[in-house]
């Protein structure tokens, strides 16, 4: 079959985004379950405000947290099918034209929901390596019964299986949804339609340079990887701000764990993204150079037009965890006494834009590298 194990074990972004939303939720979800279990055994007012304050945080970290992840794994997965989809559109149209249906191929691509088993399995797993260390935390502040680590089935179904299940199918379903074209249309490279740019449109990017109507293109060309540039660049910011808020509302663990995770998300999609970028426009900067324009026109044309979209990123996290930790302090705990108003910490959130931008411009120059060492005769006698 033309959509193999090889073809899924490419898609390790989807891996570790389901890895780190499973470890969270499991390891909060748990918590939850097991110290539900020693509500009877409760007395005191002061541990009764602890307790339902323990039970709102694990809410708040569980829906917030995993719907976010959760989005982003569908997103990615509808992606990769698409991605696939259009760079081997001539052997799936040969595959149509000899016959088979657009459900028989499509059945080749559960395979997809093996990276998603991969992560949730491993994030499952971790979360049990972290509980131990995470319960005792928890028990230092002797306000409640000692809380000890059970198994819950639930937890491994809905968290494990169901996700691998839910994501083969909708993989399956996706891809004969994106296979229902003529069989022309796929053995041919492009389809010619009518341009439906309005006049003025038209007129005024004849008025732009090659470079910058280039890069407007690549924008236009790949709308789902504008997403994962900010994505990426939303979970850089809004995870280390929050990180450093997290010491003082929850633990160190919380904040190092969310500063850990938000980084590892951020340079996996980054790195996906822009490799998706450079990988699909290889001959075009082939072409470039082969008519004169610098490294830095290439680089330009290329990769220009996600920086602005980075930082569109950064705001919208910076905005994201600071309404989060508000809705959380001054909505669910409002009622609970000694937890002060929550303020936005001005200096940490330059202090992230200034290391954020270190790093962005660290990694285009770094790809930039890459664009110049894209052999030109390779890439001409493909």
């Amino acid at each position: 079959m033309l959509v193999g194990i090889k073809n899924a074990s490419k898609l390790i972004g989807i891996s570790i985004i389901a890895c780190c939303a499973v470890l969270v939720c499991t390891m909060f979800l748990n918590f939850y379950f097991d110290v539900r279990l020693i509500e009877s055994e409760i007395t005191s007012e002061l541990s009764m405000f602890f307790y339902n304050a323990q039970v709102s945080t694990v809410k708040v970290v569980c829906l917030v947290s995993g719907g976010c992840l959760l989005l982003t794994a569908v997103v990615m997965v509808l992606f990769y099918i698409k991605h696939y989809i259009d760079t081997h559109k001539k052997e799936l149209g040969i595959l149509k034209a000899l016959g088979y249906s657009n459900l028989k191929i499509a059945k080749g691509f559960w395979v997809f929901g093996i990276s998603t088993f991969i992560g949730t399995a491993i994030g499952y797993a971790g979360a049990f390596l972290l509980m131990p260390w995470f319960y005792t935390l928890q028990n230092e502040d002797k306000l409640l019964p000692e809380i000890t680590i059970n198994f819950h089935p639930g937890i491994l179904l809905y968290f494990v299986v169901l996700p691998t299940a839910c994501f083969s199918v909708l993989s399956v379903y996706y891809a004969c949804y994106k296979l229902k074209k003529p069989v022309l249309l796929l053995l041919k490279d492009h389809l010619q339609t009518a341009s439906k740019t309005p006049k003025h449109r038209i007129e005024k990017d004849r008025e732009l340079s090659f470079v910058e109507d280039l890069k407007r293109s690549t924008l236009k060309a790949k709308k789902t990887l504008v997403f994962f540039i900010i994505f990426a660049s939303f979970c850089f910011s809004a995870m280390t701000q929050m990180s450093f808020s997290m010491k003082d509302l929850s633990s160190e663990m919380m904040g190092v764990m969310m500063l850990v995770i938000g980084l590892v998300l951020a340079f996996t999609t980054l790195f996906l993204a822009i490799t998706t970028v450079i990988n699909g426009n290889t001959k075009t900067i082939a072409m470039m150079r082969v008519f004169g324009y610098s490294q830095k026109e290439c680089c330009r044309a290329i990769l220009g037009g996600y920086r602005p979209m980075s930082y569109i990123g950064f705001a919208i996290g910076t905005v994201y965890q600071y309404g989060l930790l508000r809705l959380t302090v001054d909505i669910i705990f409002k009622d609970f006494e000694g937890i002060s108003e929550y303020e936005s910490d001005f200096p940490v959130m330059i202090i992230s834009l200034v290391v954020f931008i270190v790093i962005y411009e660290i990694l285009m120059y770094a790809y930039s590298e890459k664009i110049r060492k894209i052999s030109v005769r390779e890439i001409m006698i493909e």
